[in-house]
């Protein structure tokens, strides 16, 4: 039960990181490799402030604030240096790595008996209820901020640039400004999400990042799979789909390894099931 009860916790740790998936692969069809650097980036901040200072809210806004530059920095590349999107964060994505290796100085740095923000809300005893109350709130927290940001005028012009660029650009909206914007602020959400898992699993680590973006990417296709199933368009449903979708995933992954598969394996069968999930709708206008 604990197995499991952990396999939750961290599919909530991983919303935010699909929150941000969504933002980059949905809103703007752009496929951001920047996500694998600017996860890691979240987590060797955190890891960083709450080592040296113990800060827990520094940290966790700093790390936002890395993932923002990181995302401007693709979408900058990518929109006035005409770079193609893939790119230009392949090359942020690069570049990010050998910057984490040198603000941590190592391979890894631990956070043990150190303050972390599951130490919140110390009137619950159990720990484990403590961290899933905690992780709740910060998902509900950033569920009604992104609804309410894509809902504004703002989040429409947002949404609009990445289904009609063209029509945007004829209304007087500057799109390569929305761009950068979009993708600074999908990073932000990555960078927080690896604040969160470093500090619910007690380490940072340079190779923590590695193949991370597929993870958001299935989950973000499973949530609109299922949200499909309802043909549900508003974007606060599409939001909770890439909720539930994240927790399914990690609930997936969760019970192939409790059917003793070898956890080396574990990135092939997630690019398995991404495989799987992205063919569905095809396979099912070809059958």
């Amino acid at each position: 039960m604990n197995f499991y009860l952990a396999a939750l916790m961290l599919g909530l740790g991983f919303i935010s990181l699909g929150f941000g998936i969504f933002i980059s692969m949905r809103i703007f069809n752009i496929p951001d490799i920047t996500t694998d650097g600017s996860y890691t980036l979240g987590g060797v901040i955190s890891a960083i402030i709450i080592s040296k200072y113990g800060s827990v809210p520094v940290a966790l806004l700093l790390s936002f604030i890395g993932g923002l530059i990181a995302g401007s920095c693709t979408g900058f590349i990518h929109t006035k240096l005409k770079v193609n999107a893939l790119l230009a964060g392949i090359l942020v994505m690069t570049a990010l790595y050998s910057v984490n290796l040198s603000l941590m100085g190592r391979s890894n740095i631990p956070l043990l008996n150190l303050p972390v923000v599951f130490d919140w809300f110390s009137f619950i005893n159990d720990a484990a209820l403590r961290e899933l109350a905690i992780l709740i709130l910060i998902t509900l927290c950033l569920l009604l901020f992104l609804s309410w940001l894509l809902k504004t005028d703002f989040g429409i012009a947002m949404r609009a640039t990445g289904n009609s660029e063209t029509m945007v650009r004829s209304l007087g909206v500057d799109s390569l400004k929305m761009k950068i914007i979009g993708l600074a602020l999908a990073n932000g959400l990555t960078a927080l999400s690896g604040s969160l898992i470093t500090q619910y699993q007690g380490f940072a680590d340079i190779n923590m990042g590695i193949g991370i973006v597929i993870l958001g990417l299935g989950s973000v296709m499973i949530g609109e799979t299922f949200m499909n199933l309802f043909k549900v368009k508003s974007i606060f449903f599409r939001l909770i789909g890439v909720i539930i979708g994240t927790i399914i995933f990690r609930m997936i992954l969760a019970i192939v390894l409790s059917l003793g598969v070898d956890p080396n394996l574990l990135k092939l069968i997630t690019a398995l099931i991404v495989l799987i999930v992205v063919s569905l709708p095809n396979l099912r206008k070809a059958l």
